[in-house]
């Protein structure tokens, strides 16, 4: 992970019940390639995790969903976690904020659960990616092409399984984040 990030500037999305590894382990791999990175939230504070069953350790938030605009950042990351997508996915102004990513063909990655969220920003249709297999139905649904890969890319969208496949994940979420925008990258 040789890559200078150190002109980036990345959002995390995530609410209470993110899964603990895939928001610390995505962050920290940023933050080493020389990344800003900012947790966005619905609301202001701090945001629970979830780690092995329980409730995990608190994460200060940097900025809320109607504080921030695609312009502000240089790509996306949404953690999984069962509780924090289905909270997300509820929230229009997160959403909003997902789908502009894909309209301005800025990098996103998904882990985990993660793509639930893609699936409520109507960005999955004809795409290529992965997911834990709970949801792979849900996205073929919803008109993804499903893979069972440790890591896919699809033009600036990078998703994985789950925690086990974060190493793969984070290296190719840093390539994507140097190379930048991608024009097959949209809705």
């Amino acid at each position: 992970m040789m890559e200078n990030l150190r002109e980036k500037t990345v959002a995390i999305l995530a609410t209470n019940g993110f899964e603990e590894s895939e928001l610390t382990s995505p962050k920290q791999a940023l933050e080493d390639a020389g990344a800003t990175v900012h947790i966005v939230s619905p609301d202001a504070g701090t945001i629970k995790g979830w780690k092995d069953g329980n409730w995990s350790k608190e994460i200060s938030v940097n900025k809320t969903s109607s504080e921030v605009t695609v312009d502000d950042y240089d790509a996306l990351v949404l953690p999984g976690g069962v509780i924090n997508p289905d909270i997300l996915r509820r929230d229009e102004k997160s959403m909003e904020f997902v789908r502009s990513f894909f309209r301005r063909h800025k990098p996103v990655a998904a882990i985990c659960h993660g793509p639930q969220i893609l699936i409520e920003a109507d960005a999955v249709e004809g795409r290529k990616l992965t997911s834990f297999p709970s949801i792979k139905k849900d996205l073929i649904n919803a008109g993804a092409h499903w893979v069972d890969e440790e890591v896919v890319v699809d033009h600036g969208l990078v998703t994985s399984r789950n925690p086990d496949d974060l190493p793969a994940f984070n290296r190719k979420l840093i390539e994507e984040v140097a190379e930048g925008k991608h024009a097959e990258q949209t809705l």
